[in-house]
């Protein structure tokens, strides 16, 4: 396995339907909300808990920040767990979390402090969302001395279209002496996609990934186009509020294509994978990703 030596960003959209995407501990839980905007936010910590858990339960990869009861079923901190390992290069050899998120923590004798060379903005839904105020019944008394069943609430978005932009930074990696693989990257990748297919809790099921798409620039780059979520919009003759299908909306992709056309000099190829169910659009005409990006080299993530 070599190390990377292409800088690399990442657009990666994909779909909620009745579901919470990421709920806020400190507001009743409900999803995250612009209240300038309406707008749908999911943190960076959300998305990468999805690829972390993905790796650890369906990849069995050796993940360092995960769910760790001891006998007394307290959970574990990052610090008892750093006690695992002989040393933080054995940390970084074998938890690949840590290759791509970096870590800050500290022991008496022994402290870590990476910058992850993956790096994710928050998530913004592209449209403005309905917030959903849920209430229900269960049939089981909560307690020994209640005799029916309580009341149930839960907030919802009956649907978000979220966009994700992220950086793969091969020269921070370098500069920290963290050994980040092109299989480390590629497993995120795949992390991102089934991961988030697999999100089946009462809370997440009915999340979709619809579009992921990876710039890989020329070895020894320290360029990249940036904010690659602005240079997407979407398109529906519904309202934003409204939308509860991704039947019902369109992503135009004009100017992103143009973006890549213009800097094709300093890609070596832009890696995707596309959902069936979505539909793009390109100066104003239905379009498909090839089409849009033929003048580029393209491949197909296999996963």
């Amino acid at each position: 396995m070599t190390e990377l030596k292409n800088r690399s960003e990442l657009l990666f959209l994909y779909d909620v339907t009745d579901a919470n995407p990421n709920g806020d501990p400190v507001d009743e839980n409900k999803p995250r909300i612009d209240e300038e905007t309406g707008v749908n936010i999911v943190t960076d910590v959300r998305l990468k808990r999805t690829i972390r858990d993905y790796l650890y339960e369906y990849k069995g990869l050796e993940v360092f920040i995960r769910e760790i009861r001891k006998e007394d079923g307290k959970l574990k901190t990052k610090e008892e767990r750093l006690e695992e390992f002989k040393s933080n290069q054995e940390v970084i050899e074998k938890c690949i979390d840590i290759r791509l998120f970096g870590a800050t923590t500290a022991v008496e004798k022994k402290t870590m402090a990476l910058t992850g060379p993956v790096q994710f903005k928050y998530g913004r839904s592209l449209h403005r969302v309905d917030l959903t105020y849920i209430k229900g019944t269960t049939v089981m008394p909560s307690g020994a001395e209640k005799t029916q069943g309580t009341f149930t609430e839960k907030y919802i978005l009956p649907y978000s279209l979220i966009a994700f932009y992220g950086i793969v930074n091969d020269n921070l990696a370098k500069v920290q002496n963290i050994p980040l693989t092109q299989e480390d990257v590629d497993y995120m990748l795949e992390a991102m996609w089934h991961g988030t297919k697999n999100l089946i809790s009462g809370s997440k099921f009915g999340q979709v990934p619809r579009l992921l798409i990876q710039i890989v620039y020329k070895p020894d780059s320290y360029f990249y186009i940036g904010e690659l979520n602005r240079r997407i919009k979407l398109i529906s003759d519904i309202e934003d509020e409204k939308i509860r299908d991704i039947s019902q909306v369109k992503i135009d992709i004009s100017d992103l294509a143009k973006a890549l056309e213009e800097n094709k000099g300093k890609i070596e190829k832009i890696r995707y994978k596309v959902d069936e169910r979505l539909r793009l659009v390109k100066d104003g005409m239905d379009t498909s990703l090839t089409q849009a990006l033929s003048q580029l080299s393209l491949e197909e993530l296999s996963f």
